[in-house]
Parts: C-alpha cells; structure tokens; sequence
C-alpha cells in the first residue's frame, strides 16, 4: 500500500507567545513540519547557562515543595525553577498589560 503523503501545513503567523502556545497545544506538530526533509541538530559545545546560588527557605516552605514535586516525580529544584518562571512571567505580562 502507498500511501500518498501529506503536505506539511503552513504555521500562522503569531501575535504573542500566549497566541502560539494556545496555538501549539490544540495542533499537532507533525501536521506542519516535513520530518522526511529534517536534520538532527547537534550542540557539542553546549553549555548549561545556570548559575549556583544560596537561598535560605523556610522548612515549612521547604518541605511543601519536596512534597509537591514528589507528587509530581520532579527533583524539587526543578520544580522550584518552574515556579518561579511561571512567576516571573506573570509579573512581566502585568507590567506590560
């Protein structure tokens, strides 16, 4: 059986990030890229771009997001960093709004 294969659909164009996010999580990917025509990317020379710091937290607090990140099978750290991403975010949308 051969199939014929689907053209990739065109990607809007997108006003803002909260736009191509809502955007992406109701498409498929795969509907708008042609995987037959990609390459594999590589980055050997890649980097994390972190940075190590000390910060003191309450237990209580502490103990809150172990117990949620183990709910949710994260290291807490990272939980910690989505959290504050997400904050950030949020106070940079209200400034700009």
């Amino acid at each position: 059986m051969n199939a014929r294969k689907k053209e990739p659909e065109e990607v809007p164009q997108f006003r803002n990030e909260d736009e191509e996010r809502e955007f992406w999580a109701e498409h498929d990917v795969v509907d708008f890229f042609d995987w037959d025509s990609s390459v594999r990317g590589s980055f050997p020379a890649l980097k994390p771009s972190t940075t190590t710091i000390s910060l003191r937290l309450p237990q209580g607090l502490l103990d809150e997001l172990k117990a949620m990140a183990n709910e949710r099978d994260v290291p807490y750290q990272s939980l910690l960093k989505v959290f504050l991403a997400e904050r950030v975010a949020r106070e940079r949308h209200r400034k700009a709004g």
